[in-house]
Parts: structure tokens; sequence; C-alpha cells
């Protein structure tokens, strides 16, 4: 979320997304706040610091994690605060496994940790047992609430490629075998004992490897799916997984942009009035469209997608992301609606 206070955040997502709220995360308060810092500073026994060039690994604790764990702190003070009565699923979001290694420095060495397979390792342990620890004192906080567990992997398509930069930016790091990044992210997803969400919104998400290694459910960028790629997110909701699908568009295009300009003009040509309601249609239409595509039968839509935006929304402004999750909202009480209209029919 934009911004720099934790109560406005979560009272926007509170009062936007009451059936699902989540832990905001605002990178614009600075290191600690951003994915890597955010979780890096949960990690058991790896202390790290901040550099000019990111975050990396440090021989001992110091001020930048002490900053990171404090922040942590009082975000969780008022997600408790805000939902201390709630009774229904609450999404905390960490860094992933890969995207950790891939984006935290080795010390003294000038590469990341991707590169060295111990501290590799290392990190994979500490963040299945920090993992761990952090949604029980979630679930402890809001005992009424039922945990779901994100782990935000942008950096995932780029570890299995091998187009990980080193810290130089000269030169790339070699690709990590499918078998070895699937153990990894499954021993980190099976650490917290709740329902867990990958979460990956760059190009070519390795929707296989999350599969297999356990996922519940994969959050993906609507816009960034390939034709190729439909077979394997149609195995996944074959199989059973939610698919949290990134079909609101983020950042300054959502106020009013080419993507609304789209949809006005797609509403015209349904001879309907452009406005927000035509918005929010077109963006429960794009679900059902997927889900045809995938040959999936449309009643399980609803049950099985959720419509979320299309990445962060850091890069909003605040009123850009309260319409922004108003619309995921709205969008997703049209599913049923639509689809009986249209008779439910699939492919």
């Amino acid at each position: 979320m934009p911004g720099t206070d934790p109560a406005e955040a979560m009272r926007i997502i509170a009062g936007e997304l009451p059936d699902f709220p989540h832990l905001p995360e605002l990178p614009d308060r600075g290191p600690g706040a951003d994915l890597t810092g955010r979780t890096a500073g949960l990690l058991i026994d790896i202390p790290v610091e901040v550099t000019p060039r990111g975050w990396r690994l440090a021989d001992r604790p110091g001020r930048d994690l002490v900053r990171a764990r404090s922040m942590l702190s009082s975000d969780l003070d008022v997600l408790e605060e805000v939902l201390q009565d709630f009774r229904g699923p609450v999404k905390i979001q960490l860094c992933g496994p890969w995207t950790l290694a891939a984006t935290l420095e080795l010390p003294r060495t000038m590469n990341m940790a991707l590169a060295d397979p111990g501290a590799v390792a290392d990190l994979i342990a500490s963040l299945a047992e920090s993992a761990a620890a952090h949604a029980a004192d979630v679930a402890k906080r809001l005992p009424g609430a039922r945990l779901v567990v994100q782990f935000d992997e942008p950096a995932l398509p780029a570890v299995t490629e091998g187009s990980v930069p080193t810290a130089s930016g000269l030169s790339r790091l070699a690709a990590v075998e499918a078998d070895t990044v699937q153990e990894g992210l499954g021993r980190v997803l099976a650490s917290t004992g709740c329902y867990t969400v990958v979460h990956c919104c760059a190009p070519a998400v390795p929707f296989g490897i999350i599969r297999a290694a356990g996922a519940d459910a994969i959050a993906f960028d609507l816009s960034q799916l390939r034709r190729g790629e439909e077979d394997e997110v149609a195995e996944a909701a074959e199989a059973g997984l939610g698919l949290l699908t990134g079909a609101v568009p983020t950042g300054a295009s959502e106020a009013g942009g080419a993507d609304q300009a789209g949809e006005a003009g797609r509403a015209t040509a349904r001879g309907e009035r452009p406005g927000e309601t035509s918005g929010v249609r077109d963006t429960a239409e794009r679900v059902i469209r997927l889900w045809r595509r995938l040959g999936l039968p449309s009643a399980t839509c609803p049950e099985q997608a959720v419509i979320t935006p299309a990445c962060g929304l850091a890069g909003a402004t605040l009123p850009q992301a309260r319409a922004t999750l108003t619309r995921c909202q709205e969008a997703a009480g049209w599913l049923t609606e639509l689809i009986e209209e249209t008779g439910g029919e699939s492919g």
C-alpha cells in the first residue's frame, strides 16, 4: 500500500475488503518496510544490514534489524486492534525463499546469496522457522481468523531461467534446477501449517513448480499470462488450487488512464453507459473469460477464483489504492450473476 501510516492503510483495507483483509506493507517508510527487509528482519540467527545497494547478510544484529522488527511489530499491533473480532480469512505476506536469496547480498563477496548453495540452504531453514513463528504470533493475536500466508516470489522466474544479475550487474547467476527450487519452496510453504499462496506478478510464472511445491493457491498478473501457460494454470485449478487472479490494473492507469478508456469503449459498444459499474463488470468478465479458455466449469469460478490487483499498490496514490480494492470486491460480486446471465457455459 502507499503511504507511511499503517493505521490508515489497515482501516482502508478492512473497509474495502471486509471478507478477506490483509496485513499491509508500506515500503514508503524506507528500509525495513520493503519486501526483502521486512522478511529478513524475521530471520532467526541470520542478521542483516542495509547497504547503498540494498540488504546484506551481516555478522551481528544492528540498528537496521531493530528498525525492521520495530515497524513490523507496530503493524501487527494495528492489525490486532482493527481486526480484533474478525472471523474469516486474513492474509499476511512474506518474501519467498528464492526472491530472498536473489535480493540479499553476501558479506564481503559482492554477490547475491543465491550464488552460494550453503547460504541458500541456511536462508531456507531460517525462513521456514521464522515464518512458522510469525504465523503463530498472528494467529494468537487474531484467534477467530483463518490465516492465509502469502509468499511473494517476483524473482522466481529469473531464478529458474538464470537471469538474476550479480551485485555488480555485469553478469548473471546460474539457473537453479527446478527440483531444487521446488524442494526449497515446499519446505517453507509446509512450515506454517496454514493455507499458503505463492504470488508472482512477473512474466513466465513457473506454475508447475509452485503447484508441485505444495502451494494451496497461486497469485498472478492476468495481463502477463501467456497462451502457452494456460495449460499449467488449468492443471493447477483442476488440482484444486485457488487462483488469485490479478485482473485489476495497478498504478496511475487505474485512475482514468488507458485501461479505463478501453473499458469505457467496451461499455459503449455494449450499449451501456460508461462508468464505474461497467468497469467492475469488465473486470469480472476478464476472469470468466479466462476460466472458459481454460475449459473449466464456470460454476467453479466464484468458488475458486479471487479477484485481486495485478500487483502491489505502493506506486499508486491512496485514493487510487482504495478504488482498486473497492473494484476487486465489487467485481467478485459480479461473477455469479454474469455466469447465470450466460447460462454457465464453459469452453
